[in-house]
């Protein structure tokens, strides 16, 4: 679904609210997302998974505002985790333990007794020494690790490469030469229970094909490891379909699963799916204000309130969102550069675009609601913004913008 649309008097609205009163309500920078798009994205892969045994994990790390998993939560959704801080986000925000799939290079000690407490679905194991501390901390609580050797594919999934993790150059999971030993060695561990095969190859991904080449590679190992005797549960084919920013031409979900489940064929174990961005991407968007419009004999910047530290994809990854006016103007339309305040050439969140805008207008960054505020910092002392759902005609405050004083209500002087 569209996430907005312009009124006949010009004013641009989410649902049924006009983006100038929510400004006006909670200021700039701000969140902005819809609870209708969040719900028709979850809802669009649950109907594509009609008839199937399957589990859709919403990737935490993409957006984890409390209310958006609640959201998912109360929707059905399974979630995947990749720190203890996200743990303990889903559980607050009433997600179910035994949806959680624990993923990521890193697991600390603590992370892991905190998810073995909770009873967490599965670990995605990484690494042989992973697989051993996991077994040892298990077993020094007296409760059993559920786990899935995430199995690096090699295969090139055209993306950004920061964003690419299916292949061998990665850090991410373990080649096929050591997935074998790897699953041996854990039915041999105390207090491990195999149930399951990963696989994740990167994010932002517009083509079915490495999705399929995924699959044909996990499917080839998964009968190897039945040849051998070690049963699965579940495949966990990860997430990473994209979505559209500018020009992109993504798969329908609806394409996407029926590609796959076409692929699986008549197997029938549970398959699992992560998607992050294709749920939450095109739902929000960041609010910002023009503060100053500075002309000069190369460059014309835009200088607005939100700055990199806000959302940090374009200086990042170079990375396209498309920059709405909120308000429809008769002046000319001129080339900006968008640039925020923040003390860095970096800066930017749009270069040369063309906008009929005036000083003080707003502007709307659409296609931000994933790995926005998630990427948030403080830089420069700048707290964060607020984030706000619309829900129809009413708008619901689900985090206030942070204060400058609680930046540093927690540092101390030296005696």
């Amino acid at each position: 679904m569209s996430l907005t649309y312009f009124r006949e008097d010009g004013a641009l609205c989410v649902e049924s609210l006009p983006l100038e009163t929510i400004a006006g309500q909670y200021g700039t920078p701000c969140w902005v997302y819809s609870r209708a798009a969040l719900e028709a994205a979850y809802r669009e892969f649950e109907q594509a998974c009609a008839g199937r045994e399957t589990l859709i994990c919403y990737a935490v790390k993409a957006n984890s505002n409390l209310a958006i998993l609640n959201l998912f939560a109360r929707l059905g959704a399974g979630f995947d985790i990749v720190s203890g801080g996200e743990l303990a986000r889903v559980l607050a925000a009433g997600g179910a333990a035994h949806k959680i799939v624990f993923s990521g290079v890193g697991k600390t000690e603590t992370e892991m007794r905190a998810a073995l407490a909770a009873g967490i679905l599965c670990f995605n194991v990484e690494s042989e020494p992973e697989l051993e501390r996991l077994s040892r901390v298990a077993d020094d609580i007296g409760l059993t690790a559920p786990v899935s050797i995430r199995v690096n594919p090699d295969i090139d999934a055209k993306t950004h490469p920061y964003i690419a993790t299916g292949l061998s150059e990665n850090k991410f999971g373990v080649g096929y030469e050591e997935a074998l030993p790897l699953y041996r060695k854990a039915l041999r561990l105390p207090r491990v229970r195999v149930v399951g095969i990963d696989v994740h190859i990167g994010s932002q991904i517009t083509a079915i094909e490495p999705f399929l080449a995924a699959l044909d590679r996990v499917l080839e190992f998964a009968d190897v490891l039945d040849a051998t005797g070690i049963r699965l549960e579940h495949l966990d084919l990860g997430g990473g379909l994209g979505i559209r920013y500018r020009d992109e031409e993504a798969p329908a979900v609806s394409d996407y699963l029926a590609r796959l489940f076409s692929a699986l064929g008549e197997r029938r174990v549970k398959i699992l799916f992560e998607p992050g961005r294709a749920l939450v991407g095109n739902a929000g968007m960041l609010l910002t204000r023009i503060e100053y419009l500075k002309r000069g004999p190369v460059k014309n910047f835009a200088v607005v309130d939100a700055a990199m530290n806000d959302l940090l994809r374009p200086a990042l990854y170079r990375a396209w969102h498309d920059i709405v006016p909120v308000r429809r103007r008769t002046v000319e339309r001129v080339d900006w550069d968008v640039v925020g305040p923040v003390c860095e050439s970096a800066d930017f969140l749009g270069l040369e675009r063309p906008l009929a805008v005036e000083q003080g207008d707003l502007l709307a960054l659409l296609s931000a609601g994933a790995y926005g505020m998630s990427m948030s910092s403080n830089y420069n002392s700048r707290p964060r913004p607020a984030e706000v759902i619309v829900d129809g005609a009413a708008v619901h405050l689900v985090r206030p913008r942070e204060s400058v004083e609680s930046l540093f209500a927690s540092e101390r002087f030296l005696p």
